[in-house]
């Protein structure tokens, strides 16, 4: 296992979840409310932008749609093209000569055998005319629903462009509310939040550290993907981040089980659609851990009841308690991958 990084914190970006510490415990009401309430926000950031990650998902499966579906109008508008070219060239066979068509000179022949072989070759024509007719009829029918498809899914991709867009300013709006109320309050009381903050991360660093060294694993890929996250103890949570050192819930799990050859998509909600159920208290050491309705959090069970995670901003990769609430998120399911 690689040496974990010391916790340095800005005084302002990081504060913590639970409690901060014995100099906190006889604060003033009014600075564990002003802890309390940037705990919140921080969190409620963090599923935001666990939203957010789905809907990211959901967008480049969109955009890869909406580009085959273009393809695909292209071909098919090709097909009607050549069909119309085809149709015209006939059109002019049929009607040709005098301008009063192929039936009206056949009408005044006055050669028998003649009139019979170009007859025959007249019915070749129609026939065909008729062939041709019916396929640009068709192609022109896949051609419009090829397009009503894609101004469907360019709708849709629109909209959750839209939605992305909003679900990011909120969540960074809730970190910024966060950083407004640490800065209303005095210098001193700032810095006794920091110092403590940074002396419980400390100690939830070096308690997650003696806890990882227990670890012994195997040769899974619940084993593999646990290892590379205990790896990871100390890095920062970071949303949309995937590695090296920069994290959040989902990409952490989707870094570690592509390193055991699974291949999981950037988010908890879609992550869950993966594996097989398993239930709360079946749960084997790399199995995944699904919290919030809808869900919002994931994280790897580490076995003896702990679970390692990226769990939100002002937080860094840590082990913490396998439980059935994670805050104010209940547990949904596990998945064996």
């Amino acid at each position: 296992m690689r040496n974990v990084r010391a916790v340095t914190l800005p005084l302002i970006l990081f504060i913590g979840l639970s409690t901060v510490g014995t100099s906190v415990a006889h604060a003033a009401p009014t600075l564990r409310a002003a802890q309390n309430e940037v705990d919140r926000l921080r969190t409620l950031s963090a599923t935001k932008f666990e939203r957010a990650n789905a809907l990211k998902y959901q967008i480049g499966n969109l955009q890869s749609e909406q580009l085959k579906l273009q393809k695909t109008e292209v071909l098919a508008k090709g097909k009607v093209d050549g069909v119309q070219v085809q149709v015209a060239r006939i059109a002019l066979e049929k009607y040709k000569g005098s301008g009063l068509g192929s039936g009206m000179d056949l009408l005044f022949s006055k050669n028998p055998s003649q009139y019979l072989r170009d007859a025959a070759s007249l019915e070749v024509i129609s026939r065909n005319y008729q062939t041709k007719i019916q396929h640009l009829k068709r192609y022109k029918q896949e051609l419009q629903a090829s397009r009503l498809i894609l101004q469907d899914r360019t709708t849709q991709l629109q909209s959750a462009q839209r939605s992305l867009a909003i679900e990011v300013l909120s969540a960074k709006r809730d970190l910024l509310n966060a950083e407004k109320i640490l800065s209303a309050l005095s210098i001193k009381d700032r810095k006794r939040l920091a110092k403590a903050e940074m002396a419980a991360l400390s100690r939830n660093l070096l308690e997650s550290k003696k806890i990882a060294k227990s670890y012994v694993g195997g040769s899974s890929r619940g084993a593999s993907a646990v290892r590379f996250a205990l790896n990871q103890l100390g890095d920062i949570y970071v949303w949309g981040g995937a590695g090296p050192t920069q994290w959040d819930c989902s990409g952490l799990t989707l870094r570690a089980f592509a390193t055991a050859g699974v291949s999981l998509p950037h988010s908890a909600a879609i992550q869950f659609n993966y594996g097989k159920p398993i239930a709360f208290n079946q749960v084997q050491p790399g199995d995944l851990l699904f919290y919030g309705r809808p869900i919002s959090h994931v994280s790897i069970y580490l076995g003896g009841g702990k679970m390692v995670q990226a769990p939100r901003a002002g937080k860094r990769v840590e082990i913490v308690s396998y439980v059935r609430m994670f805050g104010y998120k209940p547990f949904i399911g596990a998945k064996r991958l």
